[in-house]
């Protein structure tokens, strides 16, 4: 008697839910994403996975909806650098309107940043290195409806949309083939030399995972440190589903995986996938961002939770005060 096989609740994943980034100075990188860049700093927090407070910034449109999304965590204070390599995410690649591909190269080259002009999957791209070393591109994506930040330095019509495409930097693609298609069920979209694409959901800007494949590329760390992309988090519709992914996943041999961890804004479980890059399933609050904060207040104070903001001098003290 055949057994028939549970549907692959990894199929609900609509798409990028953030991207989490470690980084060095705190102003720096504030100042990097939203005068460069031109994002939205929708949050101000801290990250609660240690002894020592660390800064956890949320970048994004207005109100930070899913996908808009870059996180960071900056950790100069902690003296921790990351080595990148193999084994992460490695790339970042951000959805621009195609007329806007002039402007953004100029407003790199301004603020003294080299791009390099590439295509790749038959898309247009600036490619170029944030001031902590990340790998970054501005893609060029006609119709693109996510709504950009609409009241920053860069006009709207030229800002940046959202995620578009996240790369993973891997030695081979054979396990990691069936952990895309089976366990976190996507869609193989195409190759292009030694880039392999998949999509989740609906398909289009802001579901695309890329990996490239460097067989002969040195290991990079886990660790969350300075220079390297620590994590992808893509969109869960609810917790039960969130639920279910877990349950299926683990089923199939993918035991490495967090229990549920509740990030404020949104519930979180982590898998360390066979690439080594850590992905992550997340269910946002109703509301997210906004549970603690009014719209014209977003980003502006630093939120801790109660036991922290105790000792909030203390806190600042360490972590640096970050100026708009």
């Amino acid at each position: 008697m055949a057994i028939e096989l549970p549907e692959t609740p990894s199929k609900a994943l609509l798409g990028h839910h953030h991207v989490t980034v470690g980084v060095g100075n705190p102003q720096e990188d504030f100042d990097f994403h939203t005068k460069v860049l031109g994002l939205k700093c929708v949050k101000r927090t801290l990250f609660y996975d240690g002894a020592v407070p660390v800064y956890h910034f949320y970048y994004g449109n207005d109100v930070g909806e899913e996908s808009s999304l870059i996180t960071t965590f900056p950790v100069e204070h902690l003296g921790v650098k990351a080595t990148e390599g193999s084994g992460q995410v490695s790339h970042i690649g951000l959805s621009v309107p195609k007329s806007s591909l002039e402007y953004w190269k100029q407003r790199l080259e301004d603020h003294n940043i080299s791009v390099t002009e590439n295509e790749k999957f038959g898309e247009r791209r600036l490619d170029f290195r944030s001031q902590d070393n990340i790998r970054l591109s501005m893609i060029a994506v006609a119709d693109d409806h996510r709504m950009p930040y609409s009241a920053g330095p860069v006009p709207a019509e030229n800002m940046i949309r959202g995620t578009h495409s996240i790369g993973v930097s891997t030695r081979e693609m054979e396990f990691m083939t069936e952990f895309m298609e089976v366990a976190w069920g996507c869609n193989y979209e195409a190759s292009d030399g030694n880039w392999r694409r998949y999509s989740m959901g609906a398909g289009g800007s802001g579901t695309y995972t890329d990996f490239e494949i460097e067989p002969d590329r040195k290991s990079g760390s886990w660790t969350v440190g300075e220079g390297a992309i620590h994590h992808m988090a893509y969109n869960c519709p609810d917790r039960e589903t969130q639920d279910r992914i877990k349950f299926f996943v683990e089923g199939l041999g993918y035991t490495d995986f967090s229990d549920v961890k509740d990030r404020g804004y949104f519930d979180s479980i982590y898998v360390r996938t066979p690439s080594g890059a850590l992905f992550e399933a997340c269910v946002s609050h109703n509301p997210s961002f906004l549970c603690n904060e009014t719209y014209e207040e977003l980003g502006t104070k630093v939120m801790m939770s109660p036991q922290i903001e105790a000792n909030k001098e203390e806190v600042m003290a360490i972590i640096g005060m970050v100026e708009d």
